[in-house]
């Protein structure tokens, strides 16, 4: 059975924000120059912005360039930063560090969202200008030209059993054909990884360095939330040598509700760290955990994000498209923000793509186009000189000190000198390459959950809507079954069961009690990408499972 195939002129990859501002913005150029252009966008969520995660706390000024009436538009930006607030935790002590204008977590003039609603009112304004959305398409297959440029993407077959055999409910995906196809899939995209190995785009750039964000939401007591109140720390209950912190940002939205946040680099050493377990152990420091206290969790989700900054940035274009947004890695790790640069590669791809279709003088030597101006048009972007300025403060981090270093680093370098020092720090290598073996670490005793401020693994992923069909192709592929008992069991002490934020992986006693084997519950899987990036064997491949599954989050 052949795939239904249609023709666009640009199809985009992923409904965030960069994706969802390339788009706007394409239509914004075609309507004003009268121009006709097709824009299909495809997400792999159910309903724009059902997978979308993030703190959030934006900057809003890409919005007010794509959309100078957001207000008028009724853009969901309901609560202006009112406090910031910024400290170092011990076990039991709080630290303030003041904060002014110019360090990296002043907020004044920033807002608190609920990035997911922000993001589907986003799809609204694309839908308006033009653009034709289509959610709960997963884009599962590059496709290519017969001179190795880029046709366009496939989206995946529905209705297969696991042995994969066709069920009666069985349809072929369809192929979505253009002249460019932009990919804005978020952090580690899988089709991206594919494109960096196809044309190279990694060869003169640092492996990118990850971090996992986890969140909730909750509704506290009255007399604790404080709208638009921003809170950082940074400290306890990591050690000096894991790069991490916590976030809480209060929201004006009617109900008192606070979304808090733990973020830890991706590049920890210790096999036995458990990013879900120290989330839970930070509400419990005794300047936080009276803030939840006598409250409710309404929500919980996670995911990885990019913290690698110029030195990691690929390639960004090719023969019949670009990358964009979290993909690449324009997020701004001093500032623990990223929507406002993702919105900004977007808009700026989009004039390239624009411009190199409607180029009646260009001389394409490839079926697909290459809207090569683009890298070029964001090295002169604000977005290239806000990640030079701010590019050596991640791996300052790296040093004996630690955080004290990094902190340090930040104060002088950054804050004083804006980035101009002539050197530019490493990251030393890709996050999978630092875990050390187990035996030279020290296993880690986590307190139980109280089930009031603190929870169990399990009941919080009930908290993210996720669902997968149990019978159909696996989506989180092994390319050798006898790794994670030979190796990462053997030397790692098995890290998935604990770096994974959903409970996707266990190592469980065999039917005779003589050994262990690894188990892995993807029905748990809330596409967080954490195991692609953190397993030290690099045997886990994260592929798209059926359109439209996944997490199902509600304005996180």
């Amino acid at each position: 059975m052949e795939r239904y195939s249609d023709e666009a002129d640009v199809v985009i990859v992923g409904g965030g924000p960069a994706g969802l501002s390339a788009a706007c913005r394409l239509k914004q150029m075609a309507n004003d120059q009268g121009k006709e252009l097709r824009v299909c966008l495809v997400e792999k969520a159910a309903e724009i912005g059902g997978h979308t995660l993030s703190g959030a706390c934006i900057e809003p000024l890409s919005l007010k360039e794509l959309f100078p009436d957001y207000e008028e538009r009724g853009a969901p930006l309901h609560t202006p930063v009112s406090q910031d607030r910024f400290a170092f935790l011990t076990k039991k002590r709080r630290i303030p560090i003041p904060i002014f204008p110019g360090l990296p977590m002043y907020n004044h003039g920033n807002y608190v969202v609920r990035l997911g609603n922000f993001i589907r009112w986003l799809g609204q304004q694309a839908e308006e200008l033009g653009v034709e959305l289509y959610p709960g398409y997963a884009a599962s297959e590059v496709l290519y030209h017969e001179d190795g440029s880029v046709k366009g993407i496939a989206t995946n077959d529905v209705g297969i059993y696991k042995d994969g055999s066709p069920k009666e409910t069985f349809e072929r995906g369809m192929e979505l054909h253009a002249k460019v196809t932009m990919f804005a899939e978020g952090c580690h995209g899988h089709l991206a990884k594919q494109l960096y190995k196809k044309f190279d785009l990694r060869s003169k750039c640092e492996p990118q360095t990850y971090g996992i964000g986890l969140k909730e939401i909750w509704e506290v007591r009255q007399d604790k939330h404080e709208p638009g109140r921003v809170e950082h720390t940074v400290g306890w209950p990591l050690n000096k040598d894991i790069y991490g912190g916590s976030f809480m940002y209060h929201l004006g939205e009617g109900a008192p509700l606070i979304a808090v946040g733990f973020v830890i680099g991706l590049d920890y050493d210790n096999p036995y760290i458990n990013p879900f377990r120290e989330f839970q152990k930070f509400k419990h420091h005794p300047s936080i955990v009276d803030t939840f206290r006598g409250g409710k969790r309404i929500g919980y989700g996670a995911r990885a994000l990019n913290e690698g900054g110029l030195q990691s940035l690929p390639k960004l274009t090719f023969p019949g498209g670009c990358l964009m947004g979290c993909s690449p890695g324009f997020m701004n790790v001093a500032k623990v923000k990223g929507t406002h640069n993702a919105m900004k590669s977007g808009m700026i791809a989009a004039e390239s793509v624009f411009e190199t279709i409607f180029d009646e003088n260009l001389k394409s030597p490839t079926t697909g186009l290459n809207p090569e101006s683009y890298e070029n048009k964001l090295r002169e972007s604000r977005v290239w000189k806000e990640l030079k300025a701010v590019r050596n403060v991640r791996p300052s981090f790296h040093t004996s000190l630690g955080v004290y270093a990094g902190l340090a680093y930040t104060a002088v370098f950054y804050c004083v000198l804006r980035g101009i020092e002539p050197w530019t720090l490493s990251h030393n290598g890709a996050d999978h390459s630092k875990l050390k073996p187990a035996k030279e670490c020290t296993p880690i005793e986590y307190p139980k959950p109280d089930g009031e401020v603190s929870f169990d693994l399990l009941t919080s992923v009930a908290l993210t809507g996720t669902n997968h069909d149990h019978d159909q192709p696996a989506h989180l592929t092994l390319m050798n079954d006898n790794v994670p008992l030979n190796r990462n069991l053997a030397l790692f002490d098995g890290p998935e069961q604990r770096f994974c934020p959903a409970g996707v992986y266990e190592y469980v006693e065999t039917e005779d009690g003589k050994g262990k084997r690894f188990q892995i519950n993807a029905q748990n899987c809330i596409h967080c990408k954490t195991c692609d990036i953190k397993d030290p064997s690099q045997n886990i491949n994260w592929v798209c499972p059926q359109g439209g599954e996944g997490p199902a989050y509600n304005g996180m």
